[in-house]
């Protein structure tokens, strides 16, 4: 069984004039199995003698690849039995991708041209995407050729950004796909359905497609509104599961970038892009991604109806397996000015730890190659263990985990603002050491709060069992 079979992911993208700095940043978080451990990596600069050649061992996807690799970080699984699936990087050149949000398109669409079961798919978009690009528009340029030439396994939304643009880009079917630039001054958020709405087949500075789209809707009469190109609408699905399951999380994302608007969380007609009542940092961005619906009826663990609680699929859940937000920004050097913010395990009971993409290595914890079971050497199981000590006793421990997750932000803002100061003292300063030992500070600060947390847990638990009993001192 493919282990993405039941992989579902929710995705932001902010344009630089919409953040409150002026980054860029896409993110996602990657949600599948409740135990599926992932590791953080650093893939170093290679030229190869002879062009090399991926093989996917995923679905058999081949592709010959240039000789030079850029170095770029990732977050490949425990395992490559599935193929690597390394879902999330930036590389040298300060390009990032974060790869893919699973979509479906209708079975019109997929009846008049089927998914390409050896084409491209999510184990393998990072890999021969991310090192060899040097822009967002670039990264949309070669996965559509490569859709173009190969045909497409999977539908799926890609995230590319570098320090200037933000791109999404959307494969409806085995040999179709569009692409559209996110406004400078936008945003937006994508949770399983086809996202993208009108195309401009005018406008090829925020739009890309592939080359007979147009002909391939009309031939097949697709189009259910000829007046207009509708991505969406023509692809995509509007089905009782993406009711309950995808447009509630797209519905609470706008909801938080933009309270004055009313919307309904069931609503089909949701847009694509918005421009946010107010400027977002990254900080609010990885608000969204461990958000669960908090201050409505619908939040798992809030005060609604046991209806209310489990109607709609919550944005962070026990399936994520790990989240990032990938910021760009050049007011500094690449190396410390783009930031590979990631976090393990469930996004509300963990920490986005920020690891400056100019490191040369990433902690053992992180680059352990753990089994798939509970391992303590390994982050992804470090981050995660909190979590499973809190569920069971949510009122009592969550309060604590909350203290500690946002002092470990505002540590995380002094290891930024110490970074950018150490380099405004010395210009000469190796920036590529920099980033590793700042980012090993963070890291290793991280790390050692989740295992204090889990010591108090563990041992304020042990008063908790069913066993026991509250003896009266006085008999």
């Amino acid at each position: 069984m493919n282990k993405f079979e039941f992989s579902a992911c929710t995705s932001i993208l902010v344009g630089k004039k919409a953040t409150i700095d002026g980054s860029t940043l896409i993110g996602r978080n990657e949600d599948c199995k409740a135990a599926w451990p992932k590791r953080f990596i650093v893939n170093e600069h290679q030229v190869a003698a002879e062009n090399p050649v991926f093989i996917s061992k995923d679905n058999g996807f081949k592709l010959s690849l240039p000789k030079e690799r850029a170095k770029y970080s990732s977050t490949p699984e425990w395992t490559d039995q599935y193929g690597l699936f390394e879902e999330d990087g930036i590389n040298e050149y300060g390009v990032a991708v974060s790869a893919t949000e699973s979509t479906y398109a209708n079975n019109q669409v997929l009846g008049a041209d089927p998914l390409v079961k050896n084409g491209i798919s999510e184990e393998a978009i990072v890999t021969v995407i991310l090192p060899y690009i040097h822009s967002a528009v670039e990264g949309v340029d070669r996965l559509g050729q490569i859709v173009n030439e190969y045909g497409a396994a999977e539908t799926n939304g890609i995230l590319f950004s570098d320090v200037n643009e933000v791109w999404y880009f959307e494969i409806g079917s085995g040999h179709h796909w569009v692409a559209q630039r996110i406004p400078d001054d936008s945003y937006a958020v994508v949770a399983n359905q086809m996202a993208i709405q009108e195309i401009d087949f005018n406008d090829s500075e925020n739009f890309r497609w592939s080359p007979k789209i147009q002909t391939f809707v009309k031939n097949n009469q697709l189009n259910p509104s000829p007046q207009n190109f509708n991505f969406r609408g023509i692809f995509g699905t509007q089905s009782q599961a993406d009711t309950y399951y995808s447009t509630p999380r797209v519905w609470y994302g706008q909801k938080m970038f933009n309270p004055e608007i009313e919307q309904q969380p069931e609503s089909q007609d949701l847009p694509f892009i918005r421009k946010s009542k107010k400027l977002i940092s990254v900080f609010d961005a990885q608000d969204f991604l461990a958000s669960h619906f908090q201050e409505t009826p619908y939040d798992p663990i809030g005060t609604g109806t046991e209806l209310e609680k489990k109607k709609f699929r919550p944005i962070s859940l026990a399936k994520t397996q790990e989240a990032h937000v990938l910021q760009l920004n050049d007011s500094l050097p690449k190396e410390i000015g783009n930031i590979h913010w990631l976090l393990m395990g469930v996004g509300a009971q963990s920490t986005f730890v920020p690891f400056f993409a100019g490191l040369n290595q990433t902690p053992v914890e992180y680059s352990y190659k753990v089994g798939h079971d509970y391992d303590p050497k390994s982050a992804y199981w470090i981050f995660k263990l909190v979590g499973i000590l809190v569920d069971p006793h949510y009122s009592k421990f969550n309060d604590t985990l909350k203290d500690q997750q946002n002092q470990l932000i505002q540590n995380y803002i002094e290891i930024i603002n110490d970074t950018k100061a150490q380099y405004i003292d010395n210009s000469t300063i190796d920036l590529e050491e920099l980033a590793t030992i700042q980012s090993f500070k963070a890291a290793n600060l991280a790390i050692n709060t989740f295992k204090e947390l889990t010591t108090k847990f563990i041992t304020e638990s042990t008063d908790f069992s069913p066993l026991n009993y509250n003896t009266d001192l006085n008999l």
